[in-house]
């Protein structure tokens, strides 16, 4: 028996190990896994190459519980290991058997997962004590067995294994018992082995037999070895894809609408398919949903650092050996090679989306309501996306006819273009809630947007940021007339005096909310618009609108709505309460302007005063109607202007 200390540079390193080195304790069955896969594929490889010759037999890696002994034992039938090996690769902490075996066989290798020659040290995180029992492919060796108790010390003797390969035992300490459990572990084996080259077996597969479950003859195989992602495109047929999107998300009743399948060789390797679900609302519920692995072994599904964050509401799986991990491979390191993967990837979705517009531009619109915030998204959090998406990102009228931006600027150019030139785009948010103001705008040969996107608010900034002359406003936030001003505004012929005690009047009679500011203008508007209507500046509503994404503009979230109540002076009911209104005049005491040098005097000055009286039931009804018109009248004061309006029928 030999004895001795592991070559580390201090004693300290066990626990480093347990508290820094490993986020995750579950993630020792990842590590203790890829390393038994990582001796198949060399022993396959030496195969291979001519330097093994002997029969391979059953190659499955398994995973054993031994409830009794509180020992989890990870088994392979790979090229094992001698003494000599175990002293180098095991006791000589982060020397790398597979990265030597690599640059040996580099041109023959398959995938070797290991990197880092740390894994191993993962298992003392749950044990008491680890023990190895090796068997080298090589003839005439001898088996070795390993022993060591989560310190430096360590025991290594000769010992007999009847099995080429390597077994590894771990004690599981008494804080850590639910690792002894079948539903943890091949819940683990699941989550990060599911896709691993080599068959993992762990216990037998089970069925009900009188009335209880029972072991079969055969062996329960966790994962899939060949995953779609890893076969060339020519392989598969879109059933293969649907199927490998329901293998990786079970619970996903929906069918994504289509896949981009990620094959590169260079500047770095780079394999994975991405999926298109239905993205309507929530930019948060779909994400972590891309899964991370290399070399098949899963890694993460935080994706954040590895795409852009737009790229997060896709589904699917990336793979690459070149996305540079911590130690663990537990999180992601940034380098030059991740900005290379990230910006092939956003290039290569792109080009995606741009092939389906141009080759059915009809099948394109169907899909664009589920794959639109996605868009947007993109466009809005990246600058080379929006150059490549704005040739197929699509605004959709009210009629449901659907065009690029250039394309509708080109529509509507001759009838929506104001008279200082610039191109107004109308717009609603809520057809019905905005359904008299569509019919005005549409009147007068004018067409609607319906921009009732998540999104769309932020995206209607940015095409106004990079396109000069170009506005977009909803469609109630003014009267037609002025939305698109084809000349100058009409006046009326009433007084300020006149128009000022009106305003009181109605002023007297609207709500009161403190989320709510009503102020009454004037508008000499069409005879056949409404007497009384509301409208909403655009600016601050859009504020308000973009401050619930967006930090930083809570400022505008906290301020009350404001309306405009606009009094027609060209419609006759409103003439008819300027007819109405008395006239007086008053005397009023004023400040008057102070000469240089000298005290400002009071003086008395007339004015006429306009008062409106006994009209309290018609000016409800009119605020009422301009409420109802714009969907905002509700409530007690929706069944009051019912009862109003049958007293008045009378």
């Amino acid at each position: 028996m030999a004895k001795g200390n592991i070559g580390v540079t201090s004693d300290n390193i066990f626990p480093v190990i347990k508290k820094f080195l490993y986020s995750d304790h579950e993630i020792f069955l990842r590590e203790l896994i890829s390393n038994a896969v990582d001796a198949t594929q060399k022993l396959k490889t030496l195969a291979s190459v001519g330097e093994f010759k002997g029969e391979l037999g059953d190659t499955k890696v398994r995973v054993i519980i031994d409830k009794n002994k509180k020992t989890l034992t990870v088994q392979d039938h790979g090229i094992g290991m001698t003494a000599d090996e175990v002293d180098r690769y095991i006791n000589q902490i982060a020397f790398s058997g597979a990265e030597e075996f690599v640059n040996k066989y580099k041109d023959k290798t398959e995938a070797i997962i290991g990197h880092f020659g740390l894994g191993f040290y993962s298992a003392f995180m749950v044990s008491d004590k680890v023990e190895i029992f090796s068997q080298s492919y090589l003839p005439d060796s001898k088996a070795v067995h390993w022993s060591c108790s989560g310190d430096p010390e360590y025991t290594m003797e000769d010992t007999i294994k009847s099995e080429r390969g390597t077994d590894i035992v771990l004690h599981i300490n008494s804080e850590f018992e639910q690792y002894l459990e079948d539903a943890t572990i091949e819940g683990l084996l699941r989550k990060y082995c599911k896709f691993l080259p080599v068959e993992i077996a762990f216990g037998k597969k089970k069925e009900w037999k009188d009335g209880k479950e029972v072991d079969l003859d055969e062996d329960n195989v966790i994962n899939d070895t060949n995953p779609a992602w890893t076969r060339k495109p020519a392989e598969l047929k879109e059933e293969d894809y649907k199927n490998f999107y329901h293998e990786l998300y079970p619970m996903q009743m929906e069918e994504p609408l289509f896949h981009i399948h990620l094959n590169v060789d260079y500047p770095f390797h780079l394999t994975g398919i991405l999926y298109f679900p239905k993205i309507k609302s929530n930019l948060d519920v779909h994400r972590n949903k891309i899964q991370l692995y290399c070399n098949q072994v899963f890694v993460t599904d935080e994706v954040e650092n590895i795409v852009p964050e737009y790229l997060t509401l896709l589904h699917g799986v990336i793979d690459s050996p070149d996305i540079p991990l911590n130690v663990s491979r537990s999180y992601l390191q940034s380098d030059n090679n991740v900005k290379k993967i990230s910006g092939h990837i956003t290039k290569k979705v792109a080009d995606k989306l741009a092939e389906m517009y141009k080759n059915d531009k009809e099948d394109f619109e169907k899909k664009w309501d589920d794959i639109k915030l996605f868009i947007l998204f993109g466009m809005l959090s990246d600058e080379k996306f929006y150059e490549r998406a704005i040739g197929f990102a699509l605004l959709k009228n009210i009629e449901g006819k659907y065009a690029t931006l250039e394309e509708y600027k080109s529509q509507i150019k001759d009838a929506q273009t104001d008279k200082d030139g610039n191109l107004v785009v109308l717009y609603t948010q809520d057809s019905d809630a905005n359904y008299t103001y569509i019919e005005r705008a549409k009147a007068k040969g004018y067409d609607v947007l319906l921009m009732d996107g998540e999104l769309d608010v932020h995206a209607m900034s940015q095409f106004e940021q990079k396109n000069e002359k170009l506005r977009f406003v909803r469609v109630d936030s003014d009267i037609i007339e002025n939305l698109i001003r084809k000349e100058e505004a009409a006046k009326d012929n009433y007084s300020d005096e006149q128009k000022e005690g009106l305003r009181k009047a109605f002023e007297a009679i609207l709500p009161q909310d403190k989320k709510l500011n009503y102020y009454v203008s004037f508008e000499a508007a069409a005879t056949d618009a409404l007497p009384v209507f509301l409208t909403q500046n655009e600016f601050m509503r859009r504020m308000k609108e973009m401050s619930a994404h967006q930090q930083g503009m809570s400022f505008y979230g906290q301020m009350p709505d404001q309306y405009n109540l606009v009094l027609n002076t060209s419609h006759p009911q409103i003439q008819s309460l300027i007819a109405k209104m008395t006239s007086e005049e008053v005397e009023e005491v004023v400040d008057k302007p102070a000469e240089e040098g000298k005290e400002p005097v009071k003086e008395t000055v007339k004015k006429t005063v306009y008062t409106l009286a006994g009209e309290e039931e018609k000016l409800h009804q009119l605020v009422d109607i301009a409420l109802l018109a714009s969907g905002q009248l509700k409530g007690e004061a929706l069944a009051k202007f019912v009862n109003r309006s049958v007293d008045l029928l009378v």
